[in-house]
């Protein structure tokens, strides 16, 4: 399958990383990504496009973007998450038998994130109508209004399929302010979804009671938001709360906001936690949308470098894509 590049604002850049040798067992993220086939197909003797058959081929692409951050009062950094994501990928092993693509970054201008925004969705609607499962790598909690305009305009929502949203994230961020900010964007998705005569379906696991108002809590009542508590997020719970959630729907978009993760895993945020729910949990609930055949789109939000000790945010976050896409 050819894939037409979308318009970006930085072209993809080298991926470095840790080199043990050019053959198929030791093929690491940076050797395989932009490279025709990948090498677990080739040495199994596997006709590459059949493979990629099998499971669609991945584009990243990155949204350098911390104006909703600034606008919500938090601390800035996000817009260099993602080459701080790609530089923690590059040394993964790589065990994917499907290609993978890095499209590069969609930038938001000074604080123009509007726009920004707009050119993210037509970069991911655009992926998706092509076969692609698409992966952005954010850039602050805005992100997720971005990836739900590519979403939304997709060919599997555009037939008529049930689209769910399951955030994994401290906040609901479904706050009605004058103007959009990383504390908005499922506020917005909301509103969207109505006027196109769709119901809302939306499930977060990990709210942080205490960091939540209660106008906040009210606002998910009246839309019929789903959502546990990060004080209720054991395994077994969790297991059930997001089969229930994707048993509702045909195709699923996963935002994953770092900061649901205790602030001793995911220092680098820009709200760090001070519960959060435990690594495994989290680990757990990517494995589960992952087998279930449903995940369309994710994105990865509120990474923020100048803040993340020993780049450990930023492994963390790449194990978890690793997962999602295994």
């Amino acid at each position: 399958m050819s894939l037409q590049l979308p318009a970006v604002d930085v072209p993809p850049q080298p991926w470095t990383g840790r080199f043990d040798g050019d053959g198929p067992g030791h093929r690491r993220w940076w050797q395989a990504v932009n490279q025709p086939g990948n090498a677990t197909a080739r040495a199994a003797g596997a006709d590459v496009e059949a493979r990629a058959a099998a499971g669609r081929p991945v584009a990243l692409l990155g949204f350098a973007s911390d104006e909703g951050v600034r606008r919500n009062k938090g601390r800035t950094g996000a817009s260099a998450a993602p080459a701080a994501l790609r530089k923690a990928l590059g040394p993964l092993a790589f065990h994917l038998d499907r290609p993978v693509s890095d499209i590069g970054d969609v930038a938001v201008a000074g604080e123009d994130l509007e726009a920004g925004q707009e050119r993210l969705g037509r970069a991911v609607a655009g992926l998706l109508d092509a076969g692609h499962q698409t992966v952005v790598l954010g850039g602050g909690h805005e992100t997720a209004y971005a990836s739900y305009l590519g979403v939304s305009a997709s060919p599997a929502v555009r037939d008529g399929q049930r689209l769910g949203v399951l955030n994994l994230d401290a906040h609901f961020d479904l706050r009605d302010e004058p103007v959009p900010s990383s504390g908005t964007p499922f506020l917005q998705m909301a509103r969207a979804e109505a006027d196109a005569g769709r119901e809302f379906r939306y499930a977060v696991v990990g709210i942080s009671e205490p960091n939540n108002t209660r106008v906040l809590f009210d606002t998910a009542d009246k839309l019929g938001v789903r959502y546990l508590l990060d004080e209720d997020c054991d395994a077994d719970r969790v297991r059930d709360f997001v089969a229930a959630f994707l048993a509702d729907i045909d195709v699923l978009y996963l935002t994953i906001d770092l900061d649901v993760l205790p602030a001793a895993v995911a220092p680098g945020v820009s709200a760090p936690a001070a519960y959060g729910v435990p690594l495994p949990v989290i680990s757990a609930v990517c494995r589960q949308v992952a087998e279930s055949g449903k995940l369309l789109h994710l994105d990865v939000a509120e990474l923020n470098p100048a803040f993340d000790i020993d780049g450990r945010t930023a492994k963390t976050a790449a194990r978890l894509i690793h997962t999602l896409l295994r």
